[in-house]
């Protein structure tokens, strides 16, 4: 099966390339930096020939309010287009736990109005909302950050592994379209400021965590269930202790 990953040089679009590749199907990373661009058009006639799946895990390269939704709305609008032109069976697209809870998030607005564009088109599709990443931990924190203090309100969090979502999307996009979302998550939930103390300490990052219930994510104040899934979550199995055991080793 030829499945065509866009944004596939990224983080997970890359171990999706990898992991669909290992399991026997024709994976194409296309992006940018391979002759694709979602946002002009640029390459995608000739990247979806004969494409049976499209997953799209892209990301705006800037997260200005404007400039994301401007991203997402053309990307979006381009790519199913082009999805529709080639017969493409199946779009699988990556969004975020939560969004429809705090709309006043310029990203979250923007992923919003990207799964609208996909719920209206055509095409068969499934919507993976993913919590945040391990991989993000150090950013999340550098946005909290007050000077030598990470303000983090004590809500809950339960972040997944890179691996384990493109795991998860892998297994999505060769399947029947759900024409609905799933959310997928880590194996374990945590209080989010109680996570990034350990986790800053974990790294040797020595700036200080204080625990604030108006500490903004993103602008946004959260509220307890905000970042975490409901009931019936696909959850990942590899634990915060295992991923950063293994990042330290390298692997």
């Amino acid at each position: 099966m030829k499945i065509v990953v866009i944004g596939g040089t990224g983080l997970i679009g890359s171990k999706l390339v990898t992991t669909l590749g290992e399991h026997g199907h024709e994976a194409v990373a296309a992006a940018p930096g391979t002759g694709v661009n979602t946002l002009t058009g640029e390459g995608l006639a000739e990247a979806l020939t004969g494409a049976s799946v499209v997953i799209d895990v892209s990301n705006s390269p800037s997260f200005e309010d404007r400039a994301v939704m401007e991203f997402f709305e053309t990307s979006t609008g381009n790519l199913l287009a082009a999805e529709a032109a080639a017969g493409v069976g199946h779009h699988v697209a990556l969004s975020v736990v939560g969004t429809e809870r705090h709309p006043e998030i310029g990203y979250f607005r923007a992923k919003i109005a990207q799964e609208r564009l996909i719920e209206k088109s055509s095409i068969p599709f499934s919507l993976v909302h993913a919590t945040q990443f391990f991989e993000f931990v150090r950013s999340i924190a550098d946005t909290a950050a007050d000077g030598d203090t990470v303000r983090i309100a004590s809500v809950l969090f339960q972040p997944i592994a890179g691996d384990d979502v493109a795991r998860q999307v892998g297994r999505i996009a060769v399947g029947t379209p759900l024409n609905g979302r799933v959310e997928i998550a880590g194996p374990q939930r945590f209080r989010m400021d109680e996570f990034f103390r350990d986790a800053l300490a974990a790294m040797g990052d020595p700036r200080e965590v204080v625990t604030d219930p108006h500490a903004r994510y993103f602008g946004a104040e959260l509220t307890e269930r905000t970042l975490v899934p409901g009931d019936g979550a696909v959850l990942g199995e590899i634990t915060y202790a295992d991923w950063l055991g293994r990042t330290a080793a390298g692997g």
